[in-house]
Formats: structure tokens, C-alpha cells, sequence
């Protein structure tokens, strides 16, 4: 069969000597004519075109592709660089919560006596309350790059299980068996780097173009020894391979903004994965819910991958006719076990010797998944066809023993070692990740864990993020109008306090409900996270950048927004409460509710990493910052809090900007807040006239000693802060401990994602 694959080119297919390019050295060299069998990698044709293209106008800019028949294998032995992914004896089972019901009960507890005493007894692993699942049964066989091994079965069969298994997405101690290539078992940071996985679900930036989007990708994916150019030219290429280029300017959307269709989605996600040109791909249902063109279109995309030397395994639920026409091995899988494995050519002397032959122009695939399905209804199941699965490929084999297919699958058994058929595939240009083909070192050492340092990662997460923010700017416009809003209330609520003792309590309420609704404005960071938590796991998974990176990105390009917000608010409210400290005074303000947001933000981000759901979420937020305000010191001063509630006071986040705001307020020594009469004010003898008051001040004069008139100052703002309980710290201390509350609240979010998601199966 002829090998086809995606050129993207403009000449004719006689030219088959043209440049290439490989990683480690980044440089165009001319390529001697390949071996027949010798398959150029994706890497090679997509780098081909922009060589061919510069050498022809100068423009790096790549053309659209056609397809070329490079070569024709059908008459030449197995691929010099083969590599062979085997899977043999995997088992992976589940413990789930038995449904209680008082006769399952009953029996367990009674059991009665002869035959059916031994059928209530427990199985191994299993108890009263739970029971064990077994996912995966035993399951052995193997891929090859160059082919399409897809897994197929009805809902709940385990092909993602399957899938999951493959891709080390299952904790090694829940999985039995063994996953090797080229006969050696792979380390799971090597797994990493030389692979990717495609998810069910498209998880991408909704407001971000398919180009940016392939942009991006590449940046974290591709060196940075690579130039700019050179991975503008990838991508371009790229969006020509996967039949992109029309849909390349236009937004991915969601589901209030118009974009892609959904086929060209699956494609970008795949794209995502493939733009460093891995040798392992998995993919989990890449059809699930396309329409049939589309789904053939995705699939002949996987072709032209696996074709340019890469291995694709891939689960399926129900292809069609013309999709099967392309698959090279499938394995049918029923309930964990495996009920056919082979080729679709051999699917219907399979079932014609099982004893169901395939009926004239009945699509083959769906009527082995009928089979199966009425099996699995039947009472022995489908034990007899898994039985004959298994005797039909022995059998298979015995007939090859003395045939040149089993000369053939001795080559690819004893073809090259891991080492050697990864450096060999690094020197043809594939995996330009900044890998090495030092023969010297291990195949761990010879690809690099992140393809780029932290800092570059970090930039680029950040330049995605505000990209992606600046295109949803309503966002950023109802918090800044709610932040507004709240600044206009307290404002005109507050206006222009005086320094009276109503004026002094109007203040404590002020600052109290000001520092509090900082926090509460925060909780609209919560969302953030949680939509990009499995974009996130996906690109995380498979180092596509460290999470340090994406915390520390994650909390820069927090940062102007949170100036932006903190400025309207406390120019909104400073001078129209008519606070005291003059310019340096604001200036603290605005720190202050700067370092408010900061915190509250980091907090709410940390949540955002912990809960898994908004409501939830949004009902935690709001609950523990409820008690944050009744024990920062306003409803009741820390020295009336019980002994036991004590530690909430100092876990309080709304108690340091609360105290510092207070301070900046009232440590003024000589400002004076109670006097003379004033004294009398909020009690009984407030609503006196001033001549009886001034009787009762010459009355306490004359018992006290001393003289009190109308203008004695009684309480300063220094008697304010005492009687408030503010003693233990000065304002910017204040400030630093609210500011090292945020790093603190970042430090555990990035906890979170580290211990959080493993994005594996336990």
C-alpha cells in the first residue's frame, strides 16, 4: 500500500531532495535521497515548505499543502526506525459503594446452609459496603508507529480506561501489567516529553484565534533556540495539515461567541498536542460528536501523523465505513476483556468462523458491536467470543511461523532499541524540543523536561492571559462598575464626616464595611481558575510548562487590574469621607486597599484551586469571609473575644487593613475628637440642653479638680485607637503582614496544583 502523507508544497512531487530540518542544530542542509521505506517525519515536511518557499521568493510565510505520494512501501520491508508499543496483561479494577438494601443484608448476615452458603460469601477484595470493579481484564497487544491502533467498544467497555492505561494516566500501583517500548519500560517523565494525549472534551481558549491558539502552543512546546520565524512557519504549516486555513483568523467561541465549527475545534486540540511532533499520541473519542465528514476529516488528520512516524492509538465509539478504511488494527472490547484484536481486513473471517458472518453490505464494525452487545445480554455473556479470541490468534500465529509476515514481525521485535530509535528519529527532525542525540546518554537525558526556562514560560502564560482578557473586557467592566458603584454609595452615605463623637463611630463603620466589601469584590476571581483548570491539567500533563510558571503569571497579570481597582476605589472615597492625612494619608489609603485586594484575591484564587465547583465555591467565599469580619476587632474588640476564638482574630484577614486604616486615621496625636460638651453625646444626656450640660461639665470640673470647658479636649484619636484595642502593631506593619497574607495565599494555591492535579487515576 502506498504511504501517503501531508507536503505542504507548491512543486511537484519529482522533488523528493529537499532540505530538511532537524532540531539540534537548526540549520538547512540538504537531504540525500532516503532509502526506500525511509519515511520523512512530520517535522521534516513541515520544515520542508518553508525552505522550499524561501529558496524560491525569500518569504518564510508557508504555502498551502498537497498531498504527495512520497514513496511506495508496498514493496519494501519494515521502517528502519520502527517503534513498538506493547501492552500485555493488563488488569486495572475499582472499588465502588455497594448499594445498601435491607435483604442484601439479611443475606449477608444469614447465609443459608448447602450450596448457597458459599454465594454469599465475600469475594476477595470486597466487603459489606463496597465491591470490586474490575475495568480492565488481562488485555495484551501492541501499536506500531506508522499505524492506527483504535479501541473500540460500546459506552462503558473501557476503551478509555484503556486509553488512560496506555498513557500512564493510571497510578502504578492500581495497574497490573506492563506498557514498554521497543521493549523497554517508559519512565514517566520520558512518557511526558515524547508524547501527548487529546482529551474528549475540546479545553481551549474561547476568545483566542485557531492561529494564536497554535501559536501559543508552540512557544511552550518549541525551544527557544528556535527562531520566531521558524515556528510561525510550523504553525502555518501546521494549520495547512489539518485543514485549518480558512478557520485560521476566526475565535475558537463558546457558547456566547460564535467561532469554530466543531470539527475544526477537534482539530485545533489535536494541533495543540502534535506542534512539537511527539511519537506517542493517544486520543480519547476524537469523533465523539462530529457529524460524518468531519469525523473522517479528524481521522484522516490522524493518518497523515501516524504515517509521518508517529504512533497513534486512539478510542472510537462507532466509526464509519470510511473511516475503518483507515485504521490499521483495532481491538474490540467488551466489559474490560478483549474480544477480537486485529485487523479490519481479518474482522470478517473472525466472525465467520466465531459462527456470525458479516451479511452482505452491512457496515462490519457496527455489526460486531451489535454482537457483542447481544452477547453481553446473553447468560454465559461474552466469555465464548473472548475464549475464541484468544485460540483464534494463536492460531493465527502458528500459521505465520513459516511465513515472511513472521520474518516481518521479527524485525520490528529486534529492530532498535529505545535509545537508538529515538536518537535516530531526533536526527530526522522529529521531537524539536531541544533534544539531543548524544548516543551516550539515556533516553531520559536525551529530551530536555520543559522545552523552555521559567521565565520565557512565565512570559507567555501572561501574554496569553491578557490576550484573552483584553478580548472579554465586560468582564474587567462589571467589576470595576460594581467597585465604582460601592465607592459612589459609601461616599455619599459618608459624606464629609466631622470630628464628633457620632462622627468617629460613622467612621469605625466606614472602614469596617470598606475593607470588607475589598474582599468580597474579590470573589469574582473565583471563576478564573475553574474554567482554566483542565486546560491547565491538559497542558500540564505533558510538560508543556512548569506550575510554578503558571502561579506566578497567574498573579502578575492580576496585578493591574487589582491597581486599577484599588486607585477608583479609594479616590472615590477618601476626600468625599473627608479623612484625615492629606496626600501621604491617601497614599497609604490607596496602599492599603491595594494590599486588601492583593490578599483577598490570593485567597480566593487558592479556593478556586481546592473546590472544584462555582456554587460551592461561591458559598465557601462568602462564609469564611463573613467570619473574617466578625473577628477583625469592629463588632467586638480583641480583648472581649473569647480565649477560644482568639486565633480566628489573628487569622482574620479584614483585621490588618481594618487596623491600619484606623491608624492612618487616628494616630494624629493633636487632632482632637471629644470635646467639652461632646462628652455627653450617644447617651441619655445627649438630648439636654447645652446649659445643663455645661452645669454638669463645671459640676465633674469641680469633682475632679480639674477644669473642663466647652474646648477641653477629652479624647484624641491616640484614646481612639486604645479604646479600640489597637495597640499590638503600627500601620505599616500592618500593611506588610496583609501583603505576605496574599504571597502566603499563592504559595498554597500552588500547593494545590501540585498535589491536586496529578491528572491520573488512582
Amino acid at each position: 500500500m502506498s504511504r501517503v502523507v501531508a507536503a505542504e508544497s507548491n512543486i511537484s512531487p519529482a522533488r523528493d531532495t529537499l532540505p530538511f530540518f532537524t532540531s539540534h542544530s537548526m540549520e538547512l542542509d540538504d537531504l540525500s535521497p532516503k532509502p526506500a521505506g525511509a519515511s520523512p517525519t512530520l517535522g521534516q515536511l513541515l520544515k520542508r515548505v518553508g525552505d522550499v518557499r524561501k529558496e524560491a521568493t525569500g518569504d518564510e510565510t508557508p504555502v498551502h499543502h498537497q498531498i504527495l505520494d512520497l514513496s511506495d512501501t508496498s514493496s519494501v520491508g519494515p521502517s528502519s526506525l520502527p517503534f513498538v508499543l506493547s501492552f500485555n496483561n493488563l488488569t486495572y479494577s475499582v472499588k465502588v459503594r455497594r448499594k445498601m438494601t435491607l435483604p442484601s443484608v439479611l443475606r449477608r448476615r444469614s447465609p443459608r446452609l448447602g450450596a448457597d452458603a458459599t454465594a454469599t460469601e465475600p469475594v476477595a477484595g470486597e466487603s459489606l459496603f463496597s465491591r470490586t470493579k474490575t475495568l480492565l481484564n488481562d488485555i495484551s497487544g501492541e501499536a506500531r508507529d506508522g499505524e492506527i491502533l483504535a479501541v473500540l467498544g460500546a459506552s462503558g467497555s473501557g476503551k478509555s480506561t484503556l486509553i488512560d492505561a496506555l498513557a500512564n494516566r493510571i497510578a502504578k500501583g492500581s495497574l497490573k501489567g506492563s506498557v514498554k517500548l521497543n521493549g523497554e519500560v517508559l519512565e514517566s517523565r520520558m512518557l511526558k516529553v515524547i508524547s501527548a494525549y487529546v482529551m474528549q472534551d475540546d479545553l481551549l481558549f474561547p476568545m483566542l484565534t485557531v492561529e494564536e491558539t497554535l501559536m501559543f502552543a508552540a512557544e511552550f512546546r518549541l525551544p527557544r533556540t528556535l527562531s520566531k520565524s521558524k515556528k510561525k512557519m510550523r504553525v502555518q504549516a501546521l494549520i495547512d495539515q489539518l485543514g485549518l486555513r480558512n478557520a485560521a483568523k476566526t475565535i475558537i467561541g463558546d457558547e456566547g461567541h460564535r467561532g469554530v465549527s466543531g470539527g475544526e475545534r477537534r482539530r485545533v486540540s489535536i494541533g495543540t498536542d502534535i506542534i512539537h511532533d511527539p511519537i506517542l499520541l493517544f486520543l480519547d473519542e476524537p469523533t465523539s460528536g462530529l457529524d460524518s465528514t468531519s469525523a473522517f476529516m479528524v481521522v484522516k488528520v490522524l493518518q497523515r501523523i501516524a504515517q509521518s512516524g508517529s504512533l497513534v492509538i486512539m478510542s472510537i465509539h462507532q466509526p464509519s465505513y470510511r473511516i475503518l478504511g483507515l485504521l490499521d488494527r483495532m481491538i474490540f472490547l467488551s466489559r474490560g476483556q478483549t474480544v477480537y484484536s486485529g485487523s479490519p481486513m481479518s474482522l470478517p473471517s473472525f466472525l465467520a468462523e466465531f459462527g456470525h458472518p458479516i451479511p452482505e453490505k452491512e457496515n462490519r464494525t457496527e455489526f460486531a458491536l451489535d454482537l457483542i452487545r447481544e452477547l453481553e445480554g446473553s447468560p454465559g455473556g461474552t466469555k465464548s467470543m473472548v475464549e475464541f479470541n484468544k485460540s483464534w490468534l494463536n492460531m493465527k500465529q502458528s500459521r505465520n511461523n513459516s511465513s515472511n509476515q513472521h520474518e516481518t514481525e521479527q524485525h520490528y521485535q529486534q529492530g532498535l532499541s529505545l535509545k537508538e530509535a529515538i536518537s535516530a528519529s531526533i536526527s530526522r527532525g522529529k521531537l524539536v524540543s531541544g533534544a539531543t542525540t548524544n548516543s551516550s546518554v539515556s533516553p531520559t537525558s536525551m529530551v530536555p523536561t520543559f522545552a523552555n526556562p521559567f521565565w520565557i514560560e512565565m512570559a507567555v502564560l501572561s501574554k496569553r492571559s491578557i490576550l484573552n482578557s483584553r478580548r472579554l473586557p465586560e468582564l474587567f467592566g462589571i467589576r470595576l462598575g460594581a467597585v465604582l458603584v460601592t465607592g459612589f454609595i459609601l461616599a455619599t452615605m459618608f459624606w464629609q464626616l466631622d470630628n464628633s463623637p457620632k462622627g468617629v463611630q460613622e467612621r469605625l463603620g466606614f472602614f469596617a464595611f470598606a475593607m470588607s466589601t475589598t474582599f468580597y469584590t474579590c470573589a469574582d476571581a473565583l471563576p478564573v481558575f475553574l474554567q482554566e483548570r483542565y486546560i491547565f491539567m491538559r497542558e500540564t500533563a505533558y510538560n508543556a510548562y512548569r506550575r510554578s510558571s503558571y502561579v506566578m503569571s497567574h498573579s502578575l497579570s492580576a496585578l493591574p487590574a487589582l491597581v486599577f481597582l484599588s486607585l477608583a476605589f479609594s479616590a472615590t472615597t477618601f476626600f468625599a469621607v473627608g479623612l484625615d492625612g492629606g496626600f501621604l494619608g491617601f497614599l497609604f489609603y490607596f496602599l492599603i486597599i491595594f494590599a486588601s485586594f492583593w490578599a483577598g484575591s490570593s485567597f480566593v484564587t487558592f479556593l478556586s484551586g481546592v473546590v472544584p465547583h462555582v456554587m460551592l465555591g461561591y458559598t465557601i467565599v462568602v462564609a469564611i469571609l463573613a467570619y473574617f469580619l466578625l473577628f477583625s476587632g469592629f463588632f467586638i474588640n480583641r480583648d472581649r473575644i473569647p480565649p477560644y476564638w482568639i486565633w480566628f482574630h489573628y487569622m482574620s484577614l479584614v483585621k490588618y487593613p481594618y487596623e491600619a486604616v484606623l491608624q492612618n486615621e487616628f494616630d494624629n496625636p493633636t487632632k482632637c475628637f471629644v470635646k467639652g460638651v461632646q462628652i455627653f453625646d450617644n447617651s441619655p444626656l445627649g438630648a439636654v440642653p447645652d446649659a445643663m450640660k455645661l452645669r454638669l461639665l463645671q459640676t465633674l470640673s469641680n469633682t475632679l479638680g480639674m477644669e473642663i470647658t466647652r474646648s477641653t479636649c477629652l479624647t484624641t484619636g491616640s484614646d481612639i485607637l486604645q479604646q479600640q484595642g489597637i495597640t499590638d502593631l503600627n500601620k505599616w506593619n500592618c500593611l506588610w503582614i496583609t501583603i505576605a497574607w496574599g504571597f502566603f495565599f499563592r504559595i498554597l494555591f500552588y500547593l494545590s496544583l501540585l498535589l491536586g492535579s496529578k491528572n491520573k487515576r488512582n
